[in-house]
């Protein structure tokens, strides 16, 4: 088969078209020929060295959803039957043309969305509802902030937060970006770059904030948080280290927490993409909540795709294509 490689850690050039063995597969998983695959922010972490995938991931080959067909399926599988259309989080390994996982982590695709569209949504689908909705536990007429609300996880979490009912509020780093936001369903957008979203946000206050940024927000993240707020991160873009003001954290009760997908067990993600299926895909059927693309490349053209994902210039997803 055909897959982008790593072939040496480094810039964008270093993902090449190579040929590779197509996967096997385990009595209880299937083989899925991919028609779509997402581009996120650990594949550029991936590339550069920093986020090896887990073991028994493909180790070379980036990429951690998909959309395609079912291909072939294990002896004990009895959910899915050859050409059925489906999508994954998986460890690694997307960005080739075909990829095994196990049965139970497929989800079906929605009859109104295209493969490309559908190859936009495991990973910062889970993400978003794991974090927030889970850990975070945001409720109706709560206040929510995301940090980058123009990327993939910003667009995902704008429109689910919406959907169930939180007040919403984003940062992004141009008006244009901001304007996106607002189109999306956030109540409030705020330019980063030319606001300060601490002193705007004082005293309105958040209930719920997912942060990717890191360091550089903490202490302003807190001062806007609520009693009883939640600090989660997903990522820290900009410095993993802080000074924790620990008075404060006491006096508002704040939970700071925050989590990584890639790494956790089989069971764990079978049961949150059970989770997912039953609250956000409706969402999807409905028309409630949609995917954002903003480009689409060939596979063999991945290195230009990265190149787009570091430049931050996107508004909603980046993904690849097969067909």
């Amino acid at each position: 088969m055909k897959a982008i490689i790593i072939t040496t850690y480094g810039n964008p050039e270093v993902l090449k078209l190579a040929e590779r063995p197509v996967p096997l597969f385990r009595d209880d998983e299937v083989l899925i020929e991919v028609k779509a695959a997402g581009v996120n922010r650990p594949d550029v972490f991936q590339r550069k060295g920093s986020y090896p995938a887990p073991e028994g991931a493909p180790q070379d080959i980036p990429g951690l959803e998909i959309a395609g067909v079912v291909k072939d399926i294990g002896k004990s599988v009895k959910q899915w039957k050859k050409g059925d259309r489906v999508c994954a989080l998986i460890a690694g390994g997307g960005y080739a043309e075909y990829v095994s996982i196990g049965a139970a982590q497929c989800l079906p695709i929605p009859t109104s969305l295209s493969f490309v569209e559908v190859a936009s949504l495991p990973e910062t689908v889970l993400t978003v509802w794991h974090n927030v909705f889970q850990r975070g536990e945001l409720k109706k007429d709560e206040h929510f902030l995301v940090h980058g609300g123009s990327s993939g996880i910003g667009i995902t979490a704008i429109q689910l937060a919406k959907a169930f009912g939180a007040r919403v509020y984003a940062t992004a780093g141009s008006e244009e970006k901001c304007q996106a936001c607002i189109d999306l369903g956030a109540d409030m957008a705020i330019n980063y770059k030319e606001q300060n979203f601490e002193e705007i946000l004082r005293d309105e206050g958040v209930d719920v904030l997912l942060d990717m940024i890191g360091a550089a927000y903490f202490e302003k993240n807190l001062t806007i948080l609520r009693p009883e707020g939640r600090l989660i991160y997903i990522n820290a873009m900009q410095g993993n280290t802080v000074n924790l003001p620990i008075r404060m954290l006491m006096q508002k009760r704040i939970t700071i927490t925050g989590s990584t997908l890639r790494n956790r067990d089989v069971a764990f993600k079978i049961a949150l993409g059970q989770d997912v299926l039953t609250h956000v895909w409706p969402l999807l059927e409905a028309g409630t909540f949609k995917p954002v693309i903003y480009q689409v490349f060939p596979l063999r053209d991945a290195a230009a795709a990265h190149q787009l994902m570091e430049s931050s210039r996107h508004i909603g997803k980046i993904v690849l294509t097969l067909e």
